[in-house]
């Protein structure tokens, strides 16, 4: 009976604006709770028909959807590692309670944001029991190849504040001025000594002893020196001897004409002007500078005077900070000034990020509906870059929810107002006397 089907109609549009106010009292409630995603709520018409010159309400059905993809706005904060992505692609996290005691986890969650703070065995989690995931650098500071369509690889990210460190020198590079009167005839022949710290592999400080031995011809000028490196770790034994010859031409005078080795030592590169000497501790390359460049080695004048010494590596050093770049690499800083990278964070991408499952504390899961994860480099192919210092506010515009209130509210009285209606007329057709 159409008169009947007035008063379904009038219960379902109660629902249906009940289930929107509530999915409004949501989104306000969270209105300041960092990462939420606003609810939505859409209407469908049920379309029942009807016969014979009558019609018969349908009413009509809500459904309910959480915009992920919808973001809030990024506020700057003073912890280096709260995060939050600038634009697509999610933060992969875990349970805290899976990882405490195994150091393992089982289901990867996403999150668009977090506040991680070391806990007391060094895991960067949220005060919510999220902790950060991401792939562990070797032992070189580079990040191997690992799965991106699986969690497999991810560990939850761990600061170790008590951390040493020491990077082994492997490279110096050597500017510096000979005299060219020391190598005339009339010259003194004067040695010239030059001591270069390194350290080794265990962070030890030793030293390259360089001597620099002119050649005194009987007449006029050789223009040539004996360089001669010894190493305090192999008991000042001879690492490397090279006799080095310089250029007294106009256009190149002073530069470097030919570098030969004498007894120790590998071999000149004129392609990068470097050597390689064997140290106890393994190979170092000394740059001393390409052939007719003004670099490196130079004879001009009669002074001794090394101008730029410069190496690699550095002794042992207390780890005293940590940052995230843009592309999610977790650098650890030490008191030495060394920068060391420990972890990547990538970020997910999914084809469909309104179709994840929510979970509690802003987290999701993949779903048929979502489609399966890529872990990607932050800032690589369709994902945005990680910003640390920064957090995502609420994306509930709260005007906006108090606008759509009024609106259902005045829907849900309207439609009770049917069924006063009803009512009514019911009471008209039970009135009619025969």
């Amino acid at each position: 009976m159409t008169i009947s089907s007035s008063l379904n109609a009038g219960v379902a549009g109660l629902f249906t604006n009940a289930t929107k106010l509530a999915t409004i009292a949501d989104n306000i409630a969270n209105s300041s709770t960092y990462g939420y995603k606003r609810m939505e709520a859409d209407f469908h018409s049920l379309v029942v028909g009807g016969t014979g010159g009558g019609y018969n309400a349908g009413g009509v059905r809500a459904t309910t959807q959480r915009l992920i993809d919808q973001r809030g706005s990024i506020v700057s904060t003073s912890n280096s590692t709260d995060l939050t992505v600038r634009g697509r692609g999610l933060i992969p996290v875990a349970a805290a309670y899976e990882v405490e005691g195994t150091g393992t986890f089982n289901q990867m969650m996403l999150t668009t944001t977090g506040s991680f703070r070391t806990d007391d065995d060094g895991y960067l989690r949220t005060e919510s029991g999220l902790m950060l995931l991401g792939w562990p650098a070797d032992s070189g500071g580079e990040i191997p190849s690992y799965p991106r369509d699986t969690s497999e690889g991810l560990e939850p990210v761990r600061l170790n504040v008590n951390l040493f460190t020491g990077e082994p020198t492997t490279m110096a590079e050597l500017g510096l001025n000979l005299p060219a009167t020391e190598t005339e005839a009339t010259g003194g022949g004067k040695t010239q000594d030059l001591s270069i710290e390194y350290f080794d592999n265990i962070g030890k400080s030793e030293t390259l002893e360089i001597q620099f031995i002119p050649t005194v011809p009987a007449t006029g000028v050789s223009n040539e020196w004996t360089m001669v490196i010894t190493d305090s770790a192999s008991a000042g034994a001879v690492i490397g001897e090279y006799t080095i010859t310089f250029n007294d031409t106009r256009t190149a005078g002073g530069t470097l004409a030919s570098v030969a080795v004498g007894s120790a030592g590998g071999a000149y590169d004129a392609s990068t002007g470097t050597v390689i000497v064997d140290v106890a501790g393994g190979p170092i390359e000394l740059d001393i500078g390409m052939l007719g460049e003004p670099d490196g080695l130079n004879q001009l004048s009669d002074n001794f005077a090394p101008v730029s010494i410069s190496k690699d590596g550095s002794p042992v050093g207390n780890m005293t900070s940590v940052d995230i770049d843009a592309n999610g690499f977790v650098h650890a800083y030490f008191d030495t000034g060394v920068r060391r990278t420990i972890y990547q964070i990538p970020l997910a991408d999914l084809p469909n990020t309104n179709g994840l499952i929510a979970l509690d504390y802003q987290t999701y899961l993949p779903s048929p509906d979502s489609g399966a994860y890529y872990l990607w480099d932050a800032g690589d192919g369709p994902t945005g870059d990680l910003l640390a210092f920064a957090r995502e506010e609420s994306a509930t515009d709260v005007a906006a929810e108090l606008t759509e209130m009024i609106q259902t509210q005045r829907a849900y009285s309207t439609n009770a107002k049917v069924f006063q209606t009803v009512d009514e007329m019911l009471q008209e057709t039970t009135n009619i006397k025969r």
